[in-house]
């Protein structure tokens, strides 16, 4: 779920780098990173915590360079500590590198076992090192050449983000699990970036999606490409993406994610059997959903959930008279509104079953009658390998309890969810998706 970006061609690489990852930020924030090459070097800046946080006009103004690339970390691979973070850097043979990923290598561990047994050196705990190794150890005399030859090693998802001292590389999975967009600066300079809204901030025009298994490369002073298709597959998006992790301000694969996300809330409403008086969103993530929904069946929509945004990623622990502190640091339902209403409650998944279960505790508090939950996805039954850290079989409440359980659990007094082939409608029944937390299809086989 980490956020990549890489410019070439612009004196203000590392400008437009930083803002990318700002309108990146829900994709990770663990860390942050940028690297910018002079055409002679390239330098580093990356810390724990959030873009803002990292990154000032004094250290960008250091990052002079007209290739920069950036990573915003979400840990499914290796550790939370700043070694983990990236882009990573590193001098080889052919000069100074670095690389930013975005997904995860299911054959991770075979590949680090034998560099070690080689005689590598690990430094973090992420399988992004694993081709830094490849590409340091390859026979090939140039980059390209060794980053070819590293890519055919690596099995799963994948976006990648290379640079160089005069080259930047994008390569991007043969089923093409995770997204990544090509634009054009206003300073006539190329930019790539996991997400369609970091154009929107810097106004960078859309040109078409990188495609699934397609390496480009840019050359710095040249306004031409080249295009190399490595290997192809039947594509298939993450249609978690859709769901969940995608800002709505963003377009995939050529979809508006709040239309799809609109329309799973539609289609959700079609299926519900009850009545209420109106229908309340967790925000953020439930709000597109509940829009649609709300405006299927034409009933009202409030926000009776207010949302704090300031509260960061860390909380006090709460002690067993407040545990439900966790959720109300974030969440506060609005009594005066709910108090003896029938209310319909749309989320955009439910994981381990815990968040859902102390907001409708409280908002059971807050008055309401009665509370129907319903959520805009199907049950999650399975882990996500492909680059999301979803938690194992044991974690996942679906995964353990049918939908009656897990009503009971979370104590609504309904629960309903979409079905597979109701989501696969929602985002578009014309292609495949990667649907592996709802079927447990591990597609990319090891």
């Amino acid at each position: 779920m980490c956020a990549v970006v890489g410019v070439i061609n612009s004196k203000n690489a590392s400008t437009y780098a930083y803002y990318a990852l700002f309108a990146m930020q829900h994709r990770g924030q663990e860390a942050s990173g940028i690297s910018v090459s002079n055409g002679k070097n390239i330098k580093t800046i990356k810390a724990k915590g959030e873009v803002s946080q990292i990154f000032n006009p004094q250290n960008l103004q250091t990052l002079q360079g007209e290739i920069a690339i950036g990573h915003n970390r979400y840990s499914t691979a290796g550790n939370s500590s700043l070694d983990d973070a990236q882009p990573i850097a590193a001098n080889c043979a052919l000069g100074d590198i670095a690389l930013a990923h975005n997904g995860n290598l299911v054959n991770k561990e075979e590949i680090r076992n034998q560099l070690i047994q080689d005689g590598a050196i690990f430094q973090t705990h992420m399988d992004t090192e694993n081709v830094v190794h490849l590409i340091a150890r390859s026979k090939k005399e140039n980059l390209k050449d060794k980053f070819i030859e590293s890519l055919k090693s690596c099995l799963g998802a994948y976006c990648f983000v290379l640079a160089s001292k005069d080259k930047l590389y994008v390569a991007r999975d043969p089923y093409g699990v995770r997204p990544l967009s090509l634009g054009r600066l206003k300073d006539g300079g190329y930019i790539v970036a996991s997400e369609t809204c970091a154009f929107d901030l810097i106004e960078a025009e859309f040109i078409r999606d990188i495609k699934p298994g397609e390496l480009i490369i840019f050359t710095q002073g040249n306004d031409q490409f080249e295009s190399i298709i490595l290997e192809t597959k039947n594509p298939r998006i993450c249609a978690f993406e859709y769901v969940y992790f995608a800002r709505p301000d963003s377009i995939i694969e050529g979809k508006s994610v709040y239309e799809i996300r609109k329309k799973m809330g539609e289609t959700l409403a079609k299926k519900f059997p009850h009545k209420a008086d109106f229908v309340v969103p967790v925000p953020d993530s439930g709000v597109s959903a509940a829009i649609g929904f709300a405006q299927y069946l034409k009933i009202p929509l409030e926000m009776a959930i207010v949302r704090n945004h300031y509260v960061g990623r860390t909380f006090i622990e709460p002690t067993q008279e407040l545990r439900n502190l966790k959720v109300k640091l974030k969440l506060n339902p609005m009594r005066k509104v709910l108090d003896g209403k029938e209310i319909v409650v749309i989320d955009d998944s439910i994981v381990r079953g815990t968040t859902s279960k102390k907001i409708v505790s409280l908002l059971r508090a807050a008055g309401a009658s009665k509370i129907h939950l319903a959520v805009a996805c199907p049950e999650i039954k399975f882990p996500d390998i492909y680059g999301i850290d979803t938690p194992t079989f044991e974690e996942l409440i679906s995964a353990n309890k049918n939908i009656e359980e897990v009503r009971k659990h979370v104590e609504a007094d309904s629960l309903t969810f979409l079905s597979i082939e109701e989501l696969v409608g929602s985002i578009g029944n014309e292609r495949q998706y990667s649907l592996i937390s709802f079927d447990g299809d591990y597609f990319i086989k090891n």
